[in-house]
């Protein structure tokens, strides 16, 4: 590895479905996060790595920082903040065709309070209809907060993103190789196939699930009869009977739809084939149990 190696870390934070994720995987080039159209998929830190011969470039991935109504928001907005005084560098995501309100504001007004340089990178210009009022809006956040520098994006068409990443690697110091060449993500395995199956649920399932999900990979291993068949167990858990009906679907209907996408994009993965076992449970109001949001992953505080 040569002296003029950079690496450095760089903090994703921004409000619920601006594009954080789909970001991420862009340019990282690969699948990292979870992505649908619900607010607030992503929950956890994640970081994605992204790695070539002269630089490596650990993206976090935060949870979409909004108005708490459980102790499981109450989480995630600790786990977006927690990134900051870590990161090398913030990169503040906003949505270009949404205004500027109180919720943009909450989060300037965290931002005042670390050193770490910020780039405010303003995403979905592909979907920008009246470019006058989208200065107007980015004068507001300029006025309410100085900026490193101010990046237009489309992390979904790919818009821009070259610039972005070379403006990025621009501004890393000079350091080591944190993670080897070939790693993508910090997170293990069984949280990836935890997550898989429960983008799927929230991309097929009614507006009243998603919030409520939760999916923990309970065993992955070799077929008993079968060393060439992997099996993985998982739970969806969920907080009401009539939301465990939605996820089963009429006959098991939707739940087969669930896991025959999951296991498409799992066999990817592990490059084998794959048994995937699903179950469905309700834990009422799991995301207010501390207990319960432990043993589903989420780590809080005592």
């Amino acid at each position: 590895m040569s002296n003029d190696f950079r690496s450095g870390f760089i903090a994703v934070l921004g409000r619920p479905n601006v594009g954080k994720s789909t970001l991420v995987n862009s340019l990282i080039g690969r699948k990292i996060s979870i992505i649908s159209p619900k607010p607030q998929t992503t929950r956890n830190q994640i970081k994605g790595i992204y790695t070539t011969e002269s630089e490596q470039i650990i993206f976090i991935d935060t949870p979409g920082i909004h108005k708490p109504r459980h102790q499981l928001g109450e989480f995630m907005n600790r786990e977006a903040f927690a990134t900051l005084s870590d990161a090398d560098l913030i990169l503040y995501i906003i949505d270009g065709t949404a205004a500027y309100g109180s919720g943009e504001q909450f989060v300037i007004e965290r931002l005042k309070k670390t050193d770490v340089p910020v780039i405010l990178t303003v995403n979905k210009i592909d979907l920008i209809k009246d470019k006058n009022r989208l200065l107007e809006n980015i004068v507001r956040f300029t006025k309410a907060y100085e900026f490193s520098e101010v990046y237009y994006v489309s992390a979904l068409r790919g818009d821009n993103l070259e610039k972005l990443r070379g403006a990025l690697v621009k501004r890393m110091p000079t350091g080591p190789k944190y993670y080897p060449g070939d790693t993508y993500s910090d997170r293990p395995e069984s949280f990836i196939i935890a997550e898989i199956i429960r983008e799927k649920a929230l991309t097929l399932t009614k507006e009243e699930v998603p919030h409520s999900l939760a999916v923990v990979t309970e065993s992955i291993g070799p077929a008993a009869d079968n060393p060439h068949l992997l099996e993985i167990r998982a739970t969806v858990y969920v907080e009401r009977p009539s939301q465990k009906k939605i996820i089963i679907g009429a006959g098991g209907k939707m739940l087969k739809q669930i896991g025959t996408a999951a296991r498409k994009e799992i066999v990817m993965l592990f490059g084998q084939k794959i048994y995937l076992d699903l179950w469905v449970k309700v834990e009422s109001d799991w995301r207010n149990k501390k207990r319960e949001l432990r043993r589903l992953g989420y780590f809080l505080e005592n």
